[in-house]
């Protein structure tokens, strides 16, 4: 990333695998600092210390947790941006050196970590800041010789200064966002890129209109700490309707277990502006049954409801702050 001139975190030069080492790292860049997996996800292996105390004993902590979660211990240090967005940009790269990206997905209605809700375009983001963001996805996977379908993820602070966090090299949940706002089927060009085609589409072909907004529905209980909700589906009835999409595995009668992910299903909505795609997901939660189960369900209504999501004055801490 630092050879693509991409703006990074300050941090350490790699895994920390001493912690004194640690300490000295995080003298120098200063704290708070934020500790991470170098194979995490889903908030897993991460711990913000505070001072050295915090430090030495969460360092011991998310590598424990690490090495449980993802049988690879490792762990580095970043300077923690407080209360940043989290936004992200797909990119597409085939095996004949083309690469393009197919815009930005804001992610940052998060809980533990992890994503609720994301959309695209990324509210309130300067038209400048996005087309440098998007610029440097491309950069990065052109200089690291990626190829195929990816994302490049960045954290922004309140001053619009964008960092490098990840790329996931795979397709995400989100994806059905960008397919929406840009026309383009991601998984059909996935495939194609693995059997040796070009890229069908330069960066001027690629365009983005309207608004899609995608909430991950769980089989968790929210009033309870998100605690998982296995059990059987009784009764599951579906939203419908012009540019609403529901993407699942589930039906009335299925049986979710334990020992999975606890995501059942993608609820995803797309119109001309972001004021009719909430609109829209709000009818479409007052529509959507599941019984049998806890879910997340009632807590997205209230976050669709909030002025401060409407208004889009939120953060990656917003969810936990607020409800």
């Amino acid at each position: 990333a630092l050879r693509a001139g991409v703006p990074c975190v300050p941090g350490s030069d790699g895994l920390v695998t001493d912690v004194e080492e640690a300490v000295k790292i995080a003298d120098r860049i200063g704290y708070p600092v934020l500790i991470k997996a170098t194979a995490g996800g889903g908030g897993k292996g991460m711990r913000v210390a505070g001072n050295e105390i915090s430090l030495r004993a969460g360092l011991q902590a998310a590598s424990a947790e690490a090495e449980k979660a993802f049988k690879n211990a490792g762990v580095y240090l970043e300077k923690y941006i407080e209360r940043p967005r989290h936004v992200e940009v797909q990119i597409l790269a085939d095996n004949h050196g083309n690469a393009v990206h197919l815009w930005e997905r804001d992610c940052s209605m998060q809980r533990r970590h992890q994503k609720l809700i994301e959309e695209s375009p990324a509210p309130k983001l300067p038209a400048d800041v996005r087309q440098r963001i998007c610029e440097c996805a491309v950069n990065l996977v052109k200089t690291a010789g990626y190829t195929n379908a990816g994302t490049c993820e960045f954290i922004v602070d309140k001053n619009f200064n964008f960092y490098f966090i990840e790329v996931n090299a795979r397709i995400q949940v989100e994806h059905p966002v960008t397919e929406l706002v840009t026309g383009i089927d991601l998984i059909k060009q996935q495939i194609l890129v693995a059997a040796g085609e070009k890229l069908p589409f330069t960066q001027s072909d690629i365009k983005h209109s309207g608004c899609a907004i995608e909430l991950r529905v769980n089989a968790e209980d929210p009033d309870n700490g998100f605690r998982g909700s296995p059990g059987t589906i009784t009764k599951l009835r579906l939203p419908g309707g012009p540019g609403v999409r529901f993407d699942s595995h589930v039906y009335e009668g299925y049986t979710i277990s334990p020992y999975y992910d606890s995501m059942i299903g993608k609820l995803i909505v797309y119109k001309p502006t972001r004021t009719e795609a909430i609109e829209c997901m709000r009818r479409c939660l007052h529509e959507f049954v599941i019984e049998g189960i806890k879910t997340t369900l009632p807590l997205a209504k209230k976050m669709f409801s909030h002025a401060d999501f409407v208004d889009f004055n939120i953060d990656t801490t917003f969810v936990e702050r607020t409800f």
